[in-house]
């Protein structure tokens, strides 16, 4: 059936499959680097504990038979391995059966991590992960042609993955309406990068076309994903277009890299002129099957993201299943106005007076030191700096492991250590910590050339009181420190 097929793709598929290789292979280094110190076995909210209250059914992953840090660490590596040999080319050099093996075989290792990843694992471009890297097993290779169905399913994901932005937008806070959420989010954003405070700092009118923009890319442009060559390859560039300018902005992890690459499957190369494959190439009969058996999956379980698009009470970044198969997405249904920042800090008096030297733990990517400039780290994932983010928020955010956070920096664990820029003690254990938030502001320009400072910063209160160790028990929380 050749309908099913179009090689005017091929450039496409293969840069849309390069692309999620790379996203693949930096998760799986944000887990080898982070995810013991967060979530195993001696972690933050250690994986055993939460594996004992929740069944496989619930959250399907390898670790349901058997977890230890060694096995984590195995599952990391292995997906790093894989996702590094696909990005060089091994899926397009084999068959077209041992092609998907190794797409599976990514998405089921990132799936086990995402189910047992608890709080750390909650954003929503991890589900898109799941969902984008589920399709693409049944995409093919460089021995087929590029599927037709597949690859309207893959325009499915991401119209819902921009028109659901859209919509929790405008049905959210009420400044996307009037056009002022730009006055605020380049500031309040999770993770400012290097040029968030020039973004910050553009004329307000020019924030208010912005927004005006956006509601366009997301609400209207996602429709011409659907339309005939080149129309739809016009929209795909507009979302590309968009996507950069998000990413130059601010760093989301790989929520807009992702984003883009889905956008390059859309893409007819020879709407632009440019030549594609015409080498022949077979299809076999079981792949046709395969991905007919797929799209009828993926059209039985939209129902619920569509109910949810069209719902007035619609979630943001919700999975309707433990797969995490046909998701509702969305970001920024409502805007912070303050900044808020909560800062940890350490002492070696072990009966903290007024007198007493309190030092500053950094961490990688987060506001800290004013005069520090915010870095540039997406598309890889700092996953304790963006939840310190929603700690500043509500402390109801933090409340399953700010407290371990503190037991860990008491006892000066390495692998907690490690997730943080700067260590005050220099690898020493102190004898009390503390936390306490901070309004943070942006500077003004006289400011930042009077003072060379990026952010101005006003202590608001206490946030946790300082704690140590009790003299009998380790690694107890003392609340009067």
């Amino acid at each position: 059936m050749r309908w099913l097929t179009d090689p005017g793709y091929w450039p496409g598929r293969l840069i849309f499959q390069r692309g999620l290789a790379a996203i693949y292979l930096i998760a799986f280094l944000c887990a080898v680097s982070q995810f013991r110190a967060l979530a195993g076995e001696r972690g933050l909210t250690p994986v055993p504990a939460y594996l004992r209250r929740v069944s496989f059914r619930r959250a399907p992953s390898l670790f349901h038979l058997h977890y230890s840090d060694r096995f984590l660490g195995t599952v990391a590596w292995t997906g790093t391995v894989v996702s590094a040999a696909v990005l060089a080319g091994l899926a397009d050099a084999v068959p077209l059966w041992a092609s998907m093996v190794l797409w599976a075989l990514l998405w089921l290792l990132y799936l086990s991590i995402v189910n047992v990843g608890q709080v750390w694992y909650g954003f929503g471009w991890e589900s898109l992960l799941c969902e984008a890297g589920f399709l693409t097993i049944f995409l093919g290779n460089a021995r087929t042609a590029p599927p037709v169905l597949i690859l309207w399913l893959l325009r499915w994901l991401l119209f819902r993955l921009e028109f659901g932005a859209g919509l929790i937008k405008l049905r959210g806070d009420p400044c996307w309406r009037d056009l002022t959420c730009l006055y605020y989010h380049h500031e309040t954003q999770p993770m400012p990068n290097p040029l968030s405070w020039y973004f910050h700092r553009l004329p307000k009118p020019l924030h208010r076309v912005e927004v005006a923009a956006n509601h366009v890319a997301q609400l209207v442009v996602p429709f011409g994903l659907f339309a005939p060559q080149p129309y739809a390859t016009v929209a795909a560039a507009i979302v590309i277009v968009t996507q950069l300018w998000l990413i130059v902005s601010g760093n989301f992890a790989w929520l807009n890299w992702i984003t883009a690459i889905l956008a390059t499957s859309v893409v007819d190369w020879r709407a632009l002129g440019l030549p594609v494959s015409a080498r022949p190439v077979g299809d076999p009969a079981w792949h046709q099957g395969l991905v007919i058996a797929v799209t009828v999956l993926v059209v039985v379980l939209s129902y619920w993201p569509v109910a949810n698009l069209v719902s007035r009470r619609q979630r943001m970044n919700a999975s309707f299943n433990p797969l995490h198969l046909v998701n509702s997405y969305g970001a920024f249904g409502s805007i912070t106005r303050t900044r808020y920042e909560v800062v940890i800090e350490g002492t070696a008096d072990p009966d903290p007076g007024p007198d007493s030297e309190w030092r500053e733990y950094e961490f990688k990517g987060k506001p800290g030191d004013p005069r520090r400039r915010p870095p540039q780290f997406a598309p890889y994932h700092l996953r304790l700096d963006w939840l310190m983010w929603f700690a500043g928020l509500s402390s109801l955010y933090a409340e399953p492991w700010i407290v371990p956070l503190a037991e860990k920096l008491l006892t000066a664990d390495r692998a907690t250590l490690r997730l943080l820029r700067y260590d005050p003690f220099a690898g020493a254990p102190p004898a009390v910590v503390r936390a306490r938030l901070y309004r943070y502001r942006f500077t003004t320009w006289h400011e930042r050339r009077e003072t060379g400072r990026w952010w101005d910063r006003r202590l608001v209160r206490e946030y946790l009181p300082p704690i140590g160790l009790r003299p009998t028990i380790d690694a107890t929380p003392s609340p009067g420190g």
